[in-house]
């Protein structure tokens, strides 16, 4: 048996031992904070914000963000059907009605004609999911929050490193949210991050944040309002710190194996993968390998031979409004097409060249197999 490829690492270097001995060691009582008003510095630097508040994950940065916006009951969200459920979990949790719609069959994120035509006068809010490092027409989405009021969001969980037209992703809409999941091209182990440049915004997610306690609030224990918990560790944040340090490096093997894969599987007609259109750039967290219907190749093919081949490969996301806990099933064409001849493809940051050339030989064996079968047919029905 060979060594199994998995699909994702982390890269974790003496740096992120050393500052995270360091505050297991001094992090405490009047250091507890040491490393992470480090990290929140360091990131909305980087990111070109004006605000952080590093969170527990992307999902209660999403939380929290939502609720200072005001969404609640009765409201609705408009989104990606394609997503993962921690996207519209805030949503719904919040009493408001996720509006599922159809992405774009070439970046799979968001199609803003539809955003368009899902605008009601109970819209409150646009998430807009950069997915796979991929970026959402985000010129075309804040064209139509600034003609309607409504605020757009985006979910850059994935997104950390792509770049659209020198604006980091993230830093486009009223808020935006990162992961630092163990998959994370940055990771803390787990962790998020809360970013805008909305003063009034950051001081109530602010508040939000620290059990909704003010922070000019004299009285000790003494909280304003009913908020959230969800912050990171310090020992989390000092992670943080080294990896923020590593960013360009991080992100930049990540697009050199995302290049690589283009390279191998170029001779491999009706592939499609990250798209990076003139003025962006793709932060390629997630190779992705798309199928045309016309191929025959099927998800379930490219799991079984990865798995003989003893690599790891992700599914797309399954739409949404597929999933047994919402009743709507809208007809979004490319949400429900693409994740059944989808795969996403490893791409940890010491994968070797024999590592990626093992990935795409195994793809590239499936769709030989196929066209092989294909012509077979072909010759039987003549």
């Amino acid at each position: 048996m060979t060594n199994r490829i998995f699909y994702t690492k982390p890269s974790i270097t003496q740096l992120e031992t050393d500052y995270a001995t360091d505050a297991a060691a001094t992090g405490w009582g009047a250091r507890c904070y040491d490393y992470i008003n480090r990290f929140e510095r360091d990131f909305k630097t980087y990111l070109g914000s004006d605000f952080a508040i590093a969170t527990s994950s992307c999902t209660g940065a999403m939380h929290m963000g939502l609720a200072a916006l005001g969404v609640g009951q009765g409201d609705e969200v408009i989104l990606a059907d394609t997503n993962w459920i921690a996207t519209v979990s805030p949503i719904v949790h919040l009493g408001a009605k996720p509006v599922f719609v159809d992405v774009l069959p070439d970046s799979w994120c968001i199609d803003p004609g539809e955003v368009e035509r899902h605008i009601s006068p109970k819209t409150k809010a646009i998430i807009a999911t950069h997915i796979y490092g991929n970026l959402c027409d985000m010129d075309a989405l804040l064209k139509i929050g600034k003609r309607t009021g409504i605020p757009v969001i985006e979910d850059a969980a994935e997104a950390i490193g792509s770049v659209s037209h020198g604006r980091r992703a993230g830093s486009m809409g009223a808020f935006g949210t990162f992961s630092f999941h163990g998959t994370k091209t940055l990771t803390t182990g787990e962790g998020g991050m809360f970013v805008t440049s909305d003063a009034a915004l950051y001081e109530r997610v602010l508040t939000l944040s620290n059990h909704g306690r003010a922070r000019g609030q004299t009285k000790q224990f003494w909280p304003d309002e009913i908020g959230f918990k969800y912050k990171m560790s310090n020992i989390q944040a000092a992670i943080g710190c080294a990896q923020i340090e590593r960013i360009e490096e991080l992100v930049a093997r990540k697009r050199e194996i995302l290049a690589a894969y283009m390279v191998r599987l170029s001779a491999l007609p009706g592939i499609s993968m990250n798209p990076e259109y003139s003025g962006t750039i793709n932060g390629a967290w997630m190779p992705t390998a798309v199928l045309h219907p016309s191929t025959g190749i099927t998800r379930e093919m490219m799991q079984q031979a990865f798995e003989a081949a003893d690599i790891d490969a992700r599914v797309f996301f399954y739409p949404l409004s597929s999933l047994s806990m919402f009743e709507d099933r809208p007809e979004n064409v490319n949400a429900w097409s693409i994740p059944g001849r989808a795969i996403n493809l490893p791409s940890y940051h010491d994968m070797s060249e024999a590592d990626i050339d093992r990935v795409a030989a195994t793809l590239l064996d499936v769709a030989a197999g196929r066209i092989y079968h294909n012509s077979a047919a072909l010759q039987q029905s003549a």
